[in-house]
């Protein structure tokens, strides 16, 4: 029961997270460089150490399932970027496409922390869970930021949006049916390190600092970081 309640405390910061990010688009490039830096945060101080935390091989072998998310979404990028000429408008390009999905993917993952960590004691739960909804916030700014950046409608955002705070309680409903090795969580981790570091790195840092305020730009990218070291720090 505690848990789901943490699920539904995700769902309305992801949602505020995404709303900010929306009523702020005239500043966002600021909100972009925000971004970029949790994204960046989230892949250094969350993902990263706890895949190597748990990995059962050497750490050089969690380190080749990073690169290897980094090279895929790569290959990604680069298919969506000339898929993206013949879209429509009105619709997200497949870069926004990929970049939402990859975060709410990433926010099931919140969930599971919740619903396992819970499974290992209520105090252990309360944390990673305050930890989980202070980074969903920037998760909900990501989102909104990834999909408008690329193109996509306020609509289709939204959508998104929605999609991403609705997916951690799906990750606590999962931790009732399943309970994986913790040689494939860590294997799931470090992909999902290597995406993050892809989409932080290669995606929102360039278009954070594209004309724009350049000083006050990278301050909002520390900032990204800094908060989200200090939630993965209270966790810890």
């Amino acid at each position: 029961m505690a848990s789901l309640t943490i699920a539904a405390a995700a769902f309305l910061a992801t949602m505020a997270g995404g709303l900010i990010a929306l009523r702020l688009k005239d500043r966002l490039h600021l909100i972009l460089g925000f971004s970029a830096g949790a994204v960046v945060g989230v892949a250094f101080f969350d993902l990263l150490p706890e895949a190597m935390r748990i990995a059962p091989v050497d750490p050089a072998h969690t380190m080749l399932w990073v690169a290897g998310g980094f090279l895929f979404y790569l290959l990604l990028d680069r298919i969506s970027l000339l898929h993206s000429h013949d879209e429509g408008h009105g619709h997200a390009p497949p870069r926004g496409a990929i970049g939402a999905i990859i975060l709410v993917a990433h926010s099931v993952f919140d969930g599971l922390a919740i619903g396992f960590s819970f499974q290992v004691s209520a105090a252990v739960g309360l944390v990673v869970a305050i930890a989980v909804i202070t980074h969903d916030f920037s998760d909900g700014i990501n989102t909104m930021n990834v999909v408008l950046k690329n193109g996509g409608a306020r609509s289709e955002g939204l959508r998104w949006l929605f999609a991403d705070a609705l997916a951690p309680a799906l990750g606590v409903g999962l931790t009732f049916l399943a309970h994986p090795a913790g040689s494939v969580f860590a294997t799931i981790l470090a992909v999902f390190a290597g995406l993050f570091f892809y989409l932080g790195a290669s995606d929102l840092v360039p278009e954070s600092q594209h004309a724009h305020p350049k000083m006050l730009t990278t301050a909002m990218t520390v900032l990204g970081a800094a908060v989200i070291y200090l939630a993965s720090a209270l966790a810890s």
